[in-house]
């Protein structure tokens, strides 16, 4: 069986930032995909990225080549393990199996510091790069690449750090992990063995960098059901009214109906009903919702 992981950029969600107005519809359509066919997702937000570039880069107007460049260095950072591979976490598998422990909870958050862009002034902000610096940063809500609040709601279900240096010392990981035990200011499953996973990445040779720690985080944490529960919201207003509906009905899988719609949207909101039900010590009795089986769909939608 091969696996599918895709890194998927989720819009905008202040509506005066988007000249889409069927942006809604699009997303739900795309997400029920994603939910269903996919073994996991990278969600990046695109309101996340502007945030990260304006707030903690510096950059009064960030450009699409900006936030390309955050896109690429997660993708870059996710893949170390497998491009410089070590004894653990150096297969897609292995590292996929200690972030998902269910099928459906597949959507993933992820985070990286520190960040320095070329043009940005950012960097005479950061001034340590030791282990336990890095690590506490990666789980500040300010350098996760999505608007969700992981501080004060839900919980971690999973979560692996990849340390970057040539030089880490294993000891500096393990105090590290006992400093952050210690007080307590990460949520975990209450029905389940959960940790923090840390894995080691050597530095590419050929990228010069004036840190000698970086990181990059993994992780599968139940805030970000506010992220689709947001979706649910200004689809239900538009969908509310049948707006926009026209070009939709002009294709093959809207000709008859538009069932499609209502489909998309409870395995959407199953979805969110599932994250929020991994906060609950009774998650293991938890029954899905909604239709179990999809609609015919004679054609399949783009995504955006």
């Amino acid at each position: 069986k091969k696996i599918v992981q895709t890194y998927s950029v989720f819009p905008n969600w202040d509506q005066s930032q988007s000249d889409v107005v069927v942006q809604p519809y699009n997303s739900v359509l795309t997400l029920k995909r994603l939910t269903l066919n996919a073994d996991a997702v990278v969600v990046l937000d695109n309101t996340a990225l502007n945030r990260i570039a304006t707030d903690k880069l510096k950059i009064n107007n960030p450009s699409v080549d900006h936030l390309n460049s955050l896109v690429a260095t997660i993708m870059a950072a996710s893949t170390t393990t497998l491009r410089y591979p070590g004894f653990m976490n150096n297969d897609l598998i292995g590292i996929l199996a200690q972030l998902i422990p269910t099928p459906r909870c597949h959507f993933l958050m992820s985070g990286y510091t520190p960040l320095v862009f070329e043009d940005a002034h950012a960097s005479a902000g950061i001034r340590k790069t030791t282990v336990l610096d890095v690590m506490r940063r990666l789980t500040q809500p300010k350098n996760i690449m999505v608007s969700a609040n992981t501080r004060d709601q839900g919980c971690y279900i999973s979560m692996l750090n990849i340390l970057q240096g040539n030089d880490i010392n294993p000891k500096d990981i393990h105090k590290a992990l006992q400093r952050i035990r210690e007080r307590h200011n990460i949520p975990f499953i209450p029905w389940g063995p959960a940790s923090i996973q840390v894995a080691l990445a050597r530095k590419s040779p050929y990228v010069e960098s004036r840190h000698k720690v970086s990181g990059f985080m993994l992780a599968n944490h139940t805030s970000i059901a506010e992220l689709f529960d947001r979706l649910l919201g200004q689809y239900d207003r538009i969908r509310s009214r049948n707006a926009f509906l026209d070009n939709y009905r002009k294709e093959p899988m809207f000709e008859d109906s538009l069932d499609e719609f209502d489909y998309a949207r409870a395995t959407v909101q199953n979805l969110v009903d599932e994250y929020r039900a991994c906060e609950r010590p009774d998650y293991a009795s938890f029954i899905p919702g909604g239709p179990t089986t999809a609609p015919p769909t004679p054609t399949t939608v783009g995504t955006y």
